[in-house]
C-alpha cells in the first residue's frame, strides 16, 4: 500500500485529457476543454485538479449526488439557473455548483479553474 503523500498542483505531471461539449448540450460555439484530475480518492468519490476551457456555452446537469466546488484562476464566466437567474464569475471567485443543479455553463473569456468534484456513493 503506498503512503498517503501531499500532492501540489504546480508539481503534477498529469497527462491532459480533452473534449468538447457533447453536440445535444452545446448552446453557443464548440469549446475545447482540458482537464487534468490531479487527484481522485480511494473510494473514487472526490475528484480535484485543474479545467481549462475556450470561449462558448453548453448545458449542464449536476447528478443527484454529485456537487463541485471551482476557483476561478483565470477568465471568466457565468451559470444560467434554468429560471433565468445569471450568476456571473472571474478570477478570484469560488463557487459551488449543486448537486441537482441544471442550467448553462458560458465562459466569456478563456477560463481555467481548480476544482473538487464530490461524488457521494448512494447504498443499495
Amino acid at each position: 500500500m503506498n503512503t498517503p503523500r501531499i500532492q501540489l498542483f504546480r508539481e503534477q505531471t498529469t497527462a491532459a485529457e480533452f473534449d468538447h461539449p457533447r453536440p445535444d448540450r452545446l448552446v453557443n460555439g464548440n469549446p475545447q476543454r482540458t482537464t487534468w484530475n490531479h487527484f481522485t480518492n480511494r473510494s473514487g468519490e472526490v475528484f480535484a485538479g485543474v479545467w481549462a476551457s475556450e470561449v462558448g456555452s453548453w448545458r449542464i446537469e449536476m447528478g443527484e449526488t454529485e456537487d463541485e466546488y471551482f476557483y476561478v484562476i483565470e477568465g471568466s464566466g457565468a451559470i444560467i439557473e434554468e429560471n433565468g437567474e445569471r450568476r456571473t464569475f472571474a478570477a478570484g471567485d469560488a463557487v459551488i455548483i449543486p448537486a441537482g443543479f441544471k442550467g448553462i455553463f458560458e465562459v466569456s473569456t478563456t477560463l481555467k479553474k481548480h476544482y473538487v468534484i464530490i461524488e457521494r456513493q448512494v447504498s443499495k
